[in-house]
């Protein structure tokens, strides 16, 4: 969590990004494969598919920020919502948190006015990259990431009732307070 602080822009962005990404990866804490699979709303998304997803928009930053080790294509966003049957929870988690490590690191030595590319998004019609700042990409970074991770929330209330903040109790090992009991199975 990121508590009220007085800091610079970057550390900012950087400490949301990084609460954003704490979300996501918790929503999977205590859940098996076969469960994290599972998409018990009308959409398509499990929480395995936004780990997934999340990783892909890391590393399209990270390729982008001129880190070419992580080039996909394009078309790899079509597949970023589906882990395929090769793509346990496990392997999702450890791609996950490597790609993070790399990716908080050019988050936290990034110059915010350099200039990277962002897109194409064709659902907005923008079906070229087009240049802008890293600071826009932080910033949509976060839109994303909270958007996702409020996406993973649902899905797992609507698996087992564990909740958000319960979750990030006891993956970060939290005693139970007034408020919030640390999840358990």
């Amino acid at each position: 969590m990121y508590l009220p602080e007085i800091n610079d822009e970057r550390t900012t962005l950087c400490k949301y990004l990084d609460v954003q990404l704490d979300a996501i990866r918790a929503s999977a804490f205590g859940l098996d494969d076969a469960e994290a699979r599972q998409s018990p709303l009308r959409s398509a998304l499990s929480i395995s598919g936004i780990i997934k997803h999340i990783v892909y928009c890391m590393k399209q930053s990270l390729s982008r920020a001129g880190h070419s080790e992580h080039d996909q294509p394009f078309e790899a966003f079509t597949t970023s919502f589906t882990p395929t049957e090769d793509e346990s929870l496990e392997a999702l988690l450890a791609r996950f948190d490597a790609v993070r490590a790399e990716y908080m690191t050019m988050c936290r030595e990034g110059d915010l006015e350099s200039e990277v590319q962002a897109g194409p998004m064709p659902w907005y019609g923008l079906n070229e990259a087009r240049p802008a700042k890293l600071r826009y990409l932080y910033a949509h970074h976060l839109e994303e990431f909270a958007r996702h991770a409020g996406h993973a929330d649902v899905i797992r209330e609507q698996l087992d009732g564990a909740q958000a903040i319960e979750l990030l109790a006891s993956v970060e090992g939290q005693p139970a307070n007034d408020f919030v009991t640390p999840w358990s199975r």
